[in-house]
């Protein structure tokens, strides 16, 4: 199977930003998304159509491309080289038609791509074969709960793209973690008032030092986190 890669873009994106994410260089990028490409008549500068979907092969290494996507690597290792035991636990997957390692880790499978990559010794995606049966390890256990010290974003982020690719909307139940895979769902609840909330982990952060979780404004609101800014919550892996 040819592994082809998919990217919305968003507002603010640059062409640089975009054959960074994409993996591939300009001319390819122009010559296989001709309608998601324009020029200024002003000044004869190229563009990237809003909310255009782009498609292409990268020709980067699929690390460079998940560092880009995801702005992090996270798989452990041991001192033998080897995936470490907690990750054990596995299950299988016949590939199909279309389907893509970044697909399956972040929408099927909810766990990080490169431990897809790592468990199977994939070294290019582009080589996968409709059929290949996979390797799909499960993320290691995580406590019932755990306290997190959460922070929130809001409208200075509105539309910017997230680490899953999709705009940033501060109205929607959404959180950054540093590592829980992307597309995990996540009971949230604040101790002191009792009150809770389900989200969805679709972004990577907080990056600043002593916080775990960064939410999105809407889920600040309801947890009564929006007018303090930082605060304890209890947090819970659903799926």
């Amino acid at each position: 199977m040819v592994w082809i890669m998919e990217y919305k873009v968003h507002r603010g994106d640059t062409i640089a930003h975009v054959k960074k994410v994409m993996g591939s260089d300009w001319q390819t990028l122009k010559k296989l998304n001709p309608a998601a490409v324009g020029r200024s008549k002003a000044n004869g500068n190229w563009f990237v159509r809003e909310g255009a979907v782009l498609t292409g092969q990268p020709k980067s290494d699929f690390s460079t491309i998940l560092k880009t996507a995801e702005g992090r690597t996270t798989t452990t290792v041991g001192g033998n080289g080897q995936a470490n035991a907690t990750a054990a636990k596995e299950r299988k997957h016949t590939m199909n038609a279309g389907e893509t390692v970044w697909g399956l880790a972040t929408k099927t499978y909810h766990v990080n791509p490169e431990e897809i990559i790592k468990a199977n010794n994939i070294s290019d995606p582009r080589t996968l074969q409709i059929g290949q049966t996979l390797t799909i390890p499960q993320a290691p256990e995580k406590p019932d709960k755990e306290s997190v010290v959460a922070s929130w974003y809001g409208s200075y982020h509105q539309g910017l793209p997230m680490a899953n690719g999709e705009p940033f909307d501060m109205n929607a139940p959404t959180i950054a973690h540093k590592d829980i895979p992307l597309g995990t769902k996540v009971l949230l609840e604040n101790p002191e008032t009792g009150q809770k909330a389900t989200a969805t982990v679709t972004d990577r952060g907080p990056y600043v030092k002593g916080r775990d979780v960064d939410l999105s404004y809407k889920l600040a609101q309801r947890l009564s986190l929006d007018k303090q800014g930082v605060g304890n919550l209890t947090l819970q892996v659903l799926l």
